[in-house]
């Protein structure tokens, strides 16, 4: 089929189609976004965990990788489940797996040791995997190509709201405590109500999500063909374990899209989990019973403008590129990297610290990393894995490339741990961000090697969807 054919086909969605996709598409970013609940609430618990049990910032690093090791494996491993069992059951899977492991963390006594947090750090990391890959299969049916960066985007700002709700939440239980009808469900400095009560959202959305959410659009009552795919437009949205795994193993473009990802990861999540240390120890705040204002709303603010950067490279790329993602992907990962070695040499002049003036530099330099790297997310993470895979493949393309983006951030938290026990004495968090630059410049160089890729492929008249 050709572009033009697909695009018109797209242009005359059914009478009531984008009504129910749009139900399809909000029960699953708020379930996904429950998801950010019950995985950005560790980062605000990490100040606690040093006081009470004496973890260094190489434990706690350690412990981030420890789950992004097990998120990354898991979404090998549930891609290609979820494109024999489909997506939803993969999500909902996920949502008990994420609600019991949160509920263990937060009431039983037994989990006071490393190795404990780190057996329940993976067993977590391990059950969120199965929602992303479920995620973009379901939504791969519901989407055509040239649909799908802007999607990402809009999709991308759906499920920071769980972010920027658990950046509000979290706070105010440790600042605050929570008393509901009189019940006091959190009491002020206690981490433990982290994992106690974000659970209770997970759970309501997972309900959600069972009545609401149709596989397909044919599951909905619509035509086979009301989404044309481009990959493999034939009835049904499931494959044989073995035909996914050869089919994208094999595509000539995933290994690119798998190793920008990982970039993508040493920067995001490094970013996320551990700027509430930099809060504590860069910039001097009280990060577990009083934490500053300027500090909740840093936190929100960077999930905001992610989605903003996740929108405006999906738009990008669909309507200026025709649903190519490379071209975009590699401006915005050499861009992201400028923009934090510019805030290293910020820090080398002195800039940032506990004055004033350093606390609001340091958060600038924090949001406006959170845009960059955010760009990209959506767009490799999303966009790129339902291209390659399609309605039937999407699964496991998204889990392929997501989990190198885990593994990107279990390398990075590694390296960070050790360079900042080494460093952070004499130069604070300077070589955080060289760290987090050098990853952009290889995202942006993986992305180049790409469209030389796609060049290659053209001129030898091959046609290669991605």
């Amino acid at each position: 089929m050709s572009e033009a054919s697909g695009n018109r086909f797209m242009l005359h969605h059914p009478p009531g189609f984008r009504r129910r996709r749009g139900i399809n598409w909000g029960s699953l970013g708020l379930m996904y976004a429950s998801y950010y609940m019950c995985r950005y609430n560790f980062r605000f618990a990490t100040p606690g965990l040093r006081d009470e049990f004496g973890f260094d910032t190489q434990k706690i690093t350690d412990l981030f990788a420890i789950w992004a090791l097990a998120y990354g494996t898991g979404q090998l491993i549930n891609g290609l489940i979820s494109d024999r069992i489909g997506g939803k059951r993969c999500m909902l899977i996920g949502a008990i797996g994420t609600i019991a492991i949160n509920l263990t963390f937060g009431f039983s006594p037994l989990v006071s040791t490393f190795t404990t947090f780190a057996m329940l750090s993976l067993l977590n990391g391990y059950f969120q995997s199965f929602g992303a890959p479920g995620m973009v299969k379901i939504n791969a049916a519901w989407f055509h190509r040239t649909e799908r960066g802007v999607f990402a985007g809009i999709f991308g700002g759906m499920i920071q709201l769980g972010q920027m709700a658990i950046s509000k939440l979290g706070p105010h239980m440790l600042t605050s405590g929570i008393v509901i009808f009189g019940i006091t469900m959190a009491q002020q400095g206690q981490w433990r109500a982290l994992f106690q009560i974000p659970p209770i959202f997970t759970a309501c959305a997972a309900i959600l999500m069972f009545f609401c959410v149709k596989p397909s659009p044919e599951d909905a009552g619509y035509d086979d063909h009301v989404i044309v795919d481009e990959i493999d437009d034939s009835e049904g949205v499931t494959v044989p374990l073995v035909k996914s795994l050869k089919t994208i193993l094999t595509h000539p473009l995933v290994w690119f899209y798998a190793l920008a990802y990982a970039c993508t990861g040493g920067v995001r999540h490094s970013l996320d989990q551990l700027s509430i240390l930099f809060f504590e120890d860069q910039l001097g705040f009280d990060m577990k019973a009083n934490i500053p204002a300027i500090a909740s709303w840093t936190l929100v603010l960077m999930p905001l403008v992610a989605f903003l950067g996740s929108l405006m490279s999906g738009t990008v790329s669909d309507k200026f590129f025709s649903g190519k993602r490379a071209p975009v992907a590699a401006f915005l990962y050499f861009f992201e990297a400028f923009i934090i070695a510019l805030s290293a040499v910020i820090l080398t002049m002195g800039l940032v610290g506990p004055t004033k003036a350093g606390i609001w530099i340091g958060c600038i330099i924090l949001v406006c990393i959170a845009m960059t790297v955010n760009a990209t997310h959506s767009l490799v993470g999303a966009a790129a894995p339902m291209d390659i895979g399609g309605k039937k493949m999407a699964g496991f393309a998204a889990g392929l490339i997501d989990s190198f983006q885990y593994y990107g951030a279990a390398i990075s938290f590694k390296i960070t741990g050790a360079v900042l026990a080494a460093t952070e004495a004499e130069h604070g968090y300077l070589y955080w961000y060289v760290i987090m630059a050098g990853f952009g410049v290889l995202g942006g160089l993986a992305m180049v090697a790409l469209m030389v890729r796609q060049r290659g492929l053209k001129k030898r008249g091959a046609v290669v969807v991605g």
